[in-house]
């Protein structure tokens, strides 16, 4: 390892699809390797929308088995849900001192989510970077892997981390943002000027990875391409196409050259159907292998236990660091 923290949080809220698999997932495989990563159950964060707290809890095992599912292995990284730390509730008080209405009112999700759940705007909703910036200051992050969408929130981070150390000192480390290539936006099969959401409307618009094969097939079978026949990489004039030439490399190991070569004198239909069947073989063992886990309730729990002490105590060390910078009595 070459001693840099990586910290990364997908909220156990819907169902993950395709696009969350290759754009987040599957990039931390490789980044257990080389540093030292915190990976989370982000369930804080999912309750600024409305949640069913029994389907709440469910899903966050899920979440859990299909992170080991996928590769994740809990030996080699810090795997916890973000509930069971307690300094990720406390750091974001402090941290709320210190951040500004106007800049939380000015973040494009805030914006988003109150047009989507306008009978919902609480604090959370517009806290949620401030506490995603706890989540990453409290485990000084080196680096935070993100998609092209989510830099802004990496951005307030760094502004926090930044205002903090001038006003008390040198106490969080300055985060970047690890912006992911290959594959890290997957667009909605029904839309492709729109990312591929787990929160789409249109059941035809995102592959989830708990879709069988049938399924898979038959929403890539429905598609959007053009009114052409040509399949090659065109994002700005062809993005049907262009993004399923995205996803099939993505899931075979090709890049987009090579996919479209492969299938340069193949019709849409044909085209089509490759895709689908090479995510629906790619996903078949990550389905067997969680419905596997999920019956082992005492081990994922066990791991979710000692990923969650790992995680503490990281986390109680920065807070209290933290607690002495802004003048909280402690004790002697």
């Amino acid at each position: 390892m070459d001693g840099k923290t990586v910290y990364s949080a997908i909220q156990p809220s819907g169902n993950l699809t395709i696009g969350n698999y290759v754009g987040s997932i599957r990039n931390w495989l490789g980044m257990q390797e080389e540093y030292d990563c915190f990976f989370a159950m982000a369930d804080m964060h999912a309750i600024t929308v409305r949640q069913e707290p029994a389907e709440l809890r469910r899903r966050t095992l899920e979440l859990a088995a299909l992170y080991i599912a996928c590769g994740i292995d809990p030996e080699k990284c810090t795997l916890y849900v973000q509930s069971h730390v307690p300094q990720h509730a406390e750091l974001m008080w402090v941290l709320n001192t210190i951040a500004y209405v106007g800049e939380m009112e000015r973040m494009t999700q805030f914006k988003d989510k109150s047009q989507k759940h306008a009978d919902n705007i609480n604090m959370g909703l517009m806290d949620y970077p401030v506490l995603m910036a706890a989540d990453i200051l409290l485990y000084q992050a080196d680096l935070v892997p993100v998609g092209q969408d989510q830099t802004q929130h990496v951005e307030i981070t760094r502004d926090l981390a930044v205002r903090f150390n001038n006003r008390f000192g040198e106490t969080f480390t300055v985060p970047k943002a690890l912006v992911l290539k290959q594959g890290a936006k997957i667009a909605s099969l029904q839309d492709p000027a729109k990312k591929m959401s787990k929160s789409d409307e249109n059941p035809n618009a995102s592959v989830y990875l708990t879709d069988d094969r049938d399924t898979i097939l038959r929403k890539f079978k429905r598609a959007v391409t053009d009114s052409e026949s040509e399949i090659r990489f065109a994002p700005q004039e062809k993005p049907g196409v262009s993004n399923l030439l995205t996803i099939y490399a993505s899931f075979t190991g090709k890049n987009t050259e090579e996919a479209e070569k492969e299938f340069a004198w193949k019709g849409y239909g044909e085209f089509k159907l490759a895709v689908g069947e090479a995510v629906a073989d790619k996903l078949a063992p990550v389905q067997a292998e969680q419905a596997r886990l999920l019956k082992e309730k005492a081990y994922l729990g066990g791991v979710l236990a000692a990923g969650a002490e790992r995680a503490y105590k990281t986390a109680r060390k920065t807070l209290s660091k933290v607690y002495r910078k802004v003048g909280f009595y402690q004790g002697e």
